[in-house]
């Protein structure tokens, strides 16, 4: 039986699973959903032992666990590590989902004819990662191994992945691989099939604001004394200039500029403005002046408000001046910048522009450096012929304005340039309520990893 007859014949068992996956909330940012994530964790294990890995283990670590598995068939061939998170998004804000995040429903949409798949996690990363899974499954089942195989599936993702980084420290020769495969990202479409080659990094932070001991009468001392929501609100403002330009001192200082011709292929990717502001329900773009959207999503850096909050939110109206104000804010970067150095100069310029009046705390919960991969790999071009194989048509190398923290401590510790191989799309909605997959992306995604480990033998063979 060929790959592509074992994935038919098991097609709905195939799907079942991964809904079953994506019913276990396992929310890793929030506390009250620490059993899920475990219980995800262990759903993990046993599908890799499902599969056929002789070897599935939970490893844990100073938070949640990595989910280990390998099946080693020969250690002359050449080996492909997968790595995914089976942690998810929190769900919030609940009523804006048509449906409930962690009941997943499949629906079709103008994109997704055939059927995608509403859940949380479903396209990040759930349903992408699984696809691995499934098929090593399909390969092992056929008859049809090329390759050994290794696992490494964190918790911990979409938290900043703060124990990945010991863990692979830790592990370096039971992790090593030729290859490092990765899908966690998205393609331009189902007709232009894309390879992500260049991730931005990132710095999160966070602000805290205070003026007075306590919130305060705005009858009484509104006026007098400040406002930490309005001060904090005209700080804000004041890390743009007009251009969109970050006023921070030295942020710009290592960016890497691209050349002329770079920029032009880069701009050589489908893409239709119309579509997309018709896409998002917007009358206009907006961002950096100087650069394309296809530049400012890819190759430039970014300053914005994740939340802000302070003050009273309930019903009805109490008129106060609030003690305290927040903001999440995060920066993307690009390379070379570093995110330590951004962090620091990001706190030090805050505080700097802080009046008097309040008093300013800077804090930076977790972030990562940006990756470039090479397109000229052997990884690459088994990847590029896989693609070309299912659909039809050779993909378009991109860069993506996401980030994936562990592609540069992966380039660095194990030596190998992971192959950033998503099957995603853009309107996937990921963070967002009503995230979905579409139902043929992870078929297709199935069979274009198991032509992928067929085409990364032949090529390291020659």
């Amino acid at each position: 039986m060929s790959v592509a007859a074992f994935i038919e014949k098991n097609k709905d068992r195939f799907l079942n699973e991964l809904l079953e996956l994506l019913r276990i909330p396992s929310v890793s940012a929030d506390p009250k959903f620490k059993n899920d994530v475990f219980a995800a964790a262990q759903f993990v294990k046993e599908s890799l032992e499902k599969a056929g890995a002789d070897v599935a283990e939970i490893c844990p670590t100073a938070g949640y666990p990595i989910v280990y598995g390998e099946k080693i068939i020969d250690p002359a061939l050449p080996t492909v590590l997968v790595y995914g998170h089976y942690d998810v998004q929190p769900a919030d804000p609940y009523e804006l989902w048509d449906s409930p995040p962690f009941e997943p429903v499949i629906k079709k949409t103008a994109i997704h004819p055939e059927g995608a798949i509403f859940a949380r996690g479903s396209a990040d990363d759930k349903g992408q990662f699984y696809m691995h899974v499934k098929a090593l499954e399909a390969m092992i089942g056929s008859g049809d191994l090329p390759c050994n195989v290794k696992f490494m599936i964190e918790g911990e993702e979409e938290v900043g992945s703060d124990n990945l980084d010991k863990f692979v420290l830790a592990n370096k020769e039971r992790l090593k691989a030729d290859v490092i495969l990765i899908s966690d990202t998205h393609m331009i479409s189902m007709k232009d099939p894309s390879i992500t080659v260049g991730l931005r990094g990132m710095a999160y932070m966070e602000v805290e604001v205070t003026g007075s001991n306590r919130d305060l009468h705005s009858g009484t001392y509104g006026g007098a004394v400040a406002n930490p929501i309005n001060v904090l609100c005209k700080m804000i403002s004041s890390l743009k200039d007009e251009n969109e330009h970050i006023t921070i001192p030295g942020f710009y200082e290592k960016v890497q500029e691209l050349t002329a011709q770079q920029r032009q292929r880069l701009n050589e990717a489908p893409f239709e403005l119309s579509e997309y502001k018709d896409k998002l329900d917007i009358a206009d773009v907006h961002g950096e002046k100087g650069y394309t959207t296809i530049e400012r999503v890819g190759i430039r850096p970014t300053l914005d408000v994740n939340g802000i909050w302070g003050g009273y939110t309930g019903e009805g109206a109490k008129t106060v001046l609030p003690s305290k104000a927040f903001a999440k804010i995060s920066m993307r970067l690009v390379p070379d910048q570093d995110w330590h150095e951004i962090a620091t100069l990001f706190e030090n310029h805050f505080k700097s522009i802080a009046p008097d009046s309040v008093k300013v705390k800077v804090k930076t919960h977790h972030g990562g450096a940006p990756a470039v991969v090479s397109d000229s790999s052997i990884g690459y071009k088994a990847a590029e012929a896989a693609m070309e194989e299912t659909f039809g048509k050779r993909p378009i190398p991109t860069r993506e304005g996401g980030s994936i923290p562990i592609v540069a401590l992966f380039q660095k510790e194990l030596g190998s340039d992971p192959i950033l191989f998503g099957f995603g799309l853009d309107t996937d909605a990921l963070h967002s309520p009503n995230e979905h997959y579409g139902v043929k992306n992870y078929f297709i995604g199935i069979e274009t990893i198991a032509a992928f480990f067929r085409h990364f033998r032949a090529l390291s063979e020659k």
